[in-house]
């Protein structure tokens, strides 16, 4: 048969042939079978084959007796000795599972003594709050009263510093009329004394013209004698 003409079903029947014979299916018995050189295409569809074919049952393993009965006994040795290193571990978990509840309740017993003493520091704070709150309110007033005091004081201030004011004013003019009359009665005194002068000189006047009739007519009688 020619390479050409290989094909896969030519292939399986030869492998399948050479199987059934009881003869190792090898590249060289199936090419022999199908009377055809071993070629590429023939290893390509033999492996395609095999691949098709169920794996061949794999036999049990037997072992001799005392083979089988050290292993037995090594198994069991084994057994004990996991088993006892598994019981002892166990114990060990045990104590420390009862220690770790010991410290556990250890734990809880602070975890209540620091919740009592925070619960404590809780209320003093509270009434420090409500103590400050107070004193606050205490300084408000106290603030509220002197600056009430302070306002009083400065309109008091104010008041008596406009009443200097208007003292002042009056004082100043008092001074200008006393002056002003002042003035007008030395103006006065000047014209009475302007007047006075006047009258004098009148009186003295009439007096000279007085005397100078009287001799005039002194004359006249000595003349007329």
């Amino acid at each position: 048969m020619a390479s050409a003409a290989v094909t896969f079903e030519a292939v399986a029947a030869a492998a399948a042939g050479v199987q059934a014979s009881g003869q190792p299916v090898t590249i060289e018995a199936v090419s022999a079978a199908l009377d055809a050189p071993a070629t590429i295409a023939v290893h390509q569809h033999l492996a395609a084959w095999r691949s098709t074919q169920p794996p061949a049952p794999v036999p049990a393993p037997e072992l001799p007796a005392d083979v089988l009965a050290a292993l037995t006994g090594w198994a069991r040795r084994y057994a004990d000795e996991a088993g006892a290193a598994s019981r002892a571990g166990l114990a060990q978990t045990s104590s420390d599972l009862d220690a770790l509840l010991d410290a556990s309740a250890g734990l809880e017993a602070e975890r209540d003594a620091v919740t009592a003493a925070r619960d404590e520091a809780l209320e003093i704070l509270a009434e420090r709050d409500e103590t400050i709150e107070r004193l606050q309110a205490e300084l408000r007033n106290a603030r509220q009263i002197a600056t009430d005091a302070l306002v009083g004081k400065a309109k008091d201030q104010l008041a008596i510093e406009g009443k200097d004011s208007q003292l002042a004013d009056l004082r100043q003019q008092l001074e200008r009329n006393v002056a002003a009359a002042a003035a007008d009665s030395d103006r006065r005194l000047a014209a009475e004394m302007e007047l006075v002068g006047a009258i004098t000189a009148r009186d003295n006047f009439a007096a000279e013209i007085q005397e100078l009739r009287a001799r005039l007519d002194a004359r006249q009688v000595r003349g007329a004698g």
